[in-house]
C-alpha cells in the first residue's frame, strides 16, 4: 500500500483531502504535517517524530507553499537536495496560481504541481485522476 504525506498547515483542507480519499475509495495510508519545519523533521525521524525510525517514509508527499516556520518552498528545496530523501515525488498542493511559484516550484525539483479544487467534489475528482496517475500508471521507487 501506497503512503501519501500531506503537509499543509489548514486543517481543515487536511480533513477535506482525507475525506476526498474516503469518498473516492482510495485505499491508502495518508499522514500529515502542518509546515515545513515539522514535514522536515518526520521525513528525517527527528524531534517529536524519533519514534518513527524504524518505519517507512511516505512514497508521495503533497505539499502547500504558504505555510509558517518554513514554507513549502524551503522544505522544497531542502528536502531535494538531501540524498537520503530526493527519490521521494512530491506534489505541490496548493492555492497559488502564481507563474512565479509554478515555475519555482518545478525548478526545485516538484514532480507536479496542482491548484487546489474550490468544491468538494472537484476535490473527489482531483483525487481520483491523482490515483489513477500516481497509484496506476506511474512505477515509484521501493523503499
Amino acid at each position: 500500500m501506497i503512503q501519501i504525506h500531506m503537509c499543509d498547515d489548514d486543517p481543515d483542507d487536511c480533513l477535506l483531502f482525507k475525506d476526498a480519499i474516503e469518498e473516492a475509495n482510495v485505499l491508502n495510508n495518508i499522514s500529515f504535517t502542518q509546515d515545513g519545519q515539522d514535514l522536515i523533521d518526520f521525513l528525517k525521524r527527528e524531534g517529536e517524530y524519533q519514534n518513527l525510525k524504524n518505519t517507512a517514509l511516505p512514497d508521495i508527499i503533497l505539499l502547500d507553499l504558504n505555510m509558517p516556520r518554513k514554507d513549502g518552498r524551503e522544505a522544497l528545496k531542502e528536502i531535494k537536495g538531501n540524498q537520503s530523501l530526493k527519490h521521494i515525488p512530491i506534489i505541490i498542493l496548493t492555492t497559488s496560481k502564481e507563474e512565479e511559484d509554478i515555475l519555482k516550484s518545478y525548478n526545485l525539483g516538484a514532480s507536479s504541481y496542482i491548484t487546489k479544487p474550490v468544491t468538494f467534489e472537484k476535490l473527489v475528482e482531483l483525487v481520483h485522476k491523482f490515483s489513477d496517475y500516481w497509484f496506476k500508471i506511474v512505477k515509484l521507487p521501493e523503499t
